[in-house]
């Protein structure tokens, strides 16, 4: 083989390896988060220290759920986990963070204190739950199903116990649709705690013995 014969065969051989390369590479990741209501993001007024306070958490997620990839199921029991679609932080987290900026606005009222806090201040009502879907299903959904209570947060009797799910239809392309669709889905929930908590008389504080 002379001089020129070797010298196509490199440059053929270095094309092949680089295209390899290219088709080998990893795409990019996208991260979201959840979003509150539409409202709530819009109001243009701060929140005052009067009207009710709350107590927001735990809220519980399975391991399934509380992971880096977005969940969707698919056909039967199967689940789908998307690697390159994912939460910009704890899912858990992010939930009651958006909720309780939902309940906020809905009662408003700026004494939420959303679970674990480091300031801590008196509340007359506590909200804890165990969400049990908060997923895309097959039927283009977003759907989130939850058991939840309000609870006195002195006696800790339950005042309110629920369980709720909540659907809302995908409109759109892309994960970005289906994290709306939930953020929808919670801020249903936001609504239904919030009107729940209004209807409720406010526990009196325990007695101190003197």
């Amino acid at each position: 083989m002379n001089s020129l014969s070797k010298l196509c065969s490199m440059v053929w051989l270095v094309t092949v390896l680089i295209g390899i390369a290219g088709c080998s590479t990893t795409p990019p990741s996208s991260f979201y988060t959840l979003t509150p209501l539409a409202e709530a993001e819009q109001r243009q007024t701060a929140l005052t220290e009067t009207g009710m306070t709350v107590g927001v958490g735990p809220v519980v997620f399975p391991d399934f759920l509380d992971r880096p990839q977005i969940v969707s199921r698919t056909d039967g029991n199967q689940l789908a986990l998307d690697e390159f679609h994912r939460w910009g932080g704890s899912l858990q987290e992010d939930f009651l963070r958006t909720f309780g900026e939902n309940l906020a606005h809905l009662l408003g009222t700026a004494q939420i204190l959303v679970y674990p806090a480091e300031v801590r201040f008196p509340v007359q009502f506590r909200v804890i739950g165990n969400v049990l879907r908060f997923d895309g299903s097959a039927d283009g959904q977003g759907t989130l199903k939850v058991r939840w209570a309000v609870v006195d947060p002195y006696s800790e009797r339950p005042l309110a116990v629920r369980e709720s799910i909540y659907h809302n239809r995908i409109t759109g392309e892309g994960r970005g649709a289906l994290v709306a669709a939930l953020s929808a889905s919670l801020g249903d929930f936001s609504r239904e705690v919030a009107e729940t908590l209004r209807q409720l008389p406010k526990p009196p504080p325990p007695r101190l013995d003197l």
